[in-house]
C-alpha cells in the first residue's frame, strides 16, 4: 500500500461525502452544505494529480494503483454528473442531459470494450493521451462552475468543450483496442485443415 494508492483511496472515500453535501444542500438551502461538497469534489480533483505525481516521482507506480486511479475518476465524475444533472432550481444549473449522455455513455463503451479486450487478447495495453486528459480538466471544470453557482456564459463554452473532448478521445480509445484485438492471433481466422 505506496503513498500514491492511499491518496486515491481517500479520493474514493471523498465521493460519498461530496454526494451527501450535495443533497443536503439542494434539501435545505443551508449554504454550509454547498461549500462542504465544493470542497469534498475540489479536494478529490486536486488529489488525481497529486496522486500521479507522487506514483512518478518516488516510483510508486503499482497494479493496484493503475486500477485504483482510473477507478476514482470516473466514480467521482459520473456521481457529480449524473447528480448535478438533474432540476435542482434555484440552487444549481442542470448539467445538459446530451453532456451526461456524452460522458457516460463514453465510459460504458470503454467497460465494454476493455472486457472484450481482456477476454479475447488476456492483456489490455491503455495508452492514456493527452485529448483524455483533458476531457477530465474540463468536466471537473463543468462540476466546480455548477457548484459554484456560476451562471454565465462562460460555462456553454466548456460544456461543449468537454463533450467534445470526451467524444474523441472515446473514438480514439476504440481505435486503440481494434488495433489490439487485430493484432491478437485470438482473432485470426481458424484455418481448416486441408482435406485428405
Amino acid at each position: 500500500m505506496t503513498t500514491a494508492n492511499k491518496i486515491t483511496i481517500l479520493r474514493i472515500l471523498l465521493i460519498p461525502f461530496f454526494v451527501v453535501e450535495v443533497l443536503y444542500y439542494v434539501k435545505t438551502g443551508t449554504e454550509g452544505h454547498r461549500i462542504a461538497a465544493l470542497l469534498c469534489f475540489a479536494v478529490a480533483a486536486i488529489f488525481d494529480g497529486v496522486d500521479g505525481y507522487v506514483a512518478r516521482r518516488f516510483h510508486q507506480k503499482t497494479e493496484l494503483g493503475a486500477v485504483l486511479d482510473p477507478l476514482a475518476d470516473k466514480l467521482l465524475l459520473v456521481s457529480a454528473v449524473v447528480l448535478l444533472s438533474f432540476d435542482h432550481t434555484p440552487h444549481f444549473e442542470a448539467i445538459p442531459l446530451w453532456l451526461t449522455g456524452t460522458i457516460i455513455g463514453r465510459d460504458i463503451l470503454l467497460l465494454a470494450g476493455l472486457v472484450v479486450i481482456h477476454w479475447m487478447v488476456g492483456r489490455v495495453q491503455v495508452r492514456p493521451r493527452f485529448i483524455g486528459k483533458l476531457a477530465t480538466v474540463l468536466q471537473m471544470g463543468v462540476i466546480l462552475w455548477v457548484l459554484l453557482q456560476r451562471r454565465d456564459v462562460w460555462l456553454e463554452g466548456v460544456m461543449i468543450g468537454a463533450a467534445v473532448c470526451t467524444g474523441v478521445s472515446g473514438l480514439l480509445y476504440v481505435w486503440d483496442g481494434a488495433r489490439q484485438l487485430s493484432a491478437s492471433p485470438s482473432s485470426s481466422p481458424a484455418t481448416r485443415p486441408p482435406p485428405k
